[in-house]
């Protein structure tokens, strides 16, 4: 995790790609968190038993270890997972918000989730990208969306042409002009008075 850089208070679009930084307290958070989901069912308790004495801390490790967040000035992309690696890239035209999130549990450790609400995103869950326990959430997030308005202002503007690319793009209209007369001016006489 060396190479992650953190993300700049005082960013703004030009300064992009930018990597987020992960907090290392998730770690702890999801053994508790996956822990407390197994112990709430009967069959979870063996389960959990065994999630506690160590394999919890080796998968939280590694998830850790995975995660990856990078924006740059077309795109939010996020990398997680252990045995299946997923990977989730989201043009920022896309984006519709930025949803900041920090209950009393993820207080306690010192983390908070981004939820991203997309254009034409389902209405399940499972098209949802969150992204939990990144150092600096609220410069992340203020990042994300002036990045984003950045790219949607340089797209409404229209190019600007220079008076030397009008007048190419006017003759080369009115040469299309002349040839379209000339060829007219060669087809056989049609009555044109009806």
């Amino acid at each position: 995790m060396s190479s992650i850089q953190a993300v700049p208070a005082s960013a703004t679009p030009a300064e992009v790609p930018v990597r987020a930084v992960f907090n290392t307290l998730i770690r702890p958070y999801l053994v508790c968190y996956v822990g407390f989901l197994l112990l709430i069912t009967v069959v979870g308790i063996p389960l959990a038993v065994i999630w506690f004495c160590g394999v919890g801390q080796w998968w939280a490790r590694h998830y850790y270890d995975k995660l990856d967040c990078e924006l740059d000035s077309r795109t939010l992309r996020f990398r997680k997972g252990i045995l299946f690696q997923v990977e989730k890239t989201i043009p920022l035209e896309n984006i519709q918000d930025v949803t900041f999130i920090e209950g009393p549990i993820l207080r306690q450790f010192n983390l908070s989730l981004l939820r991203f609400e997309t254009a034409g995103q389902s209405t399940n869950a499972n098209g949802e990208m969150q992204l939990i326990g990144i150092i600096g959430a609220h410069q992340f997030r203020t990042q994300i969306l002036a990045t984003r308005d950045a790219l949607r202002r340089s797209r409404d503007q229209p190019k600007a042409t220079t008076a030397d690319e009008q007048l190419i793009l006017l003759r080369q209209i009115a040469a299309n002009l002349d040839r379209v007369v000339q060829h007219l001016d060669r087809r056989p006489d049609i009555d044109t008075t009806g």
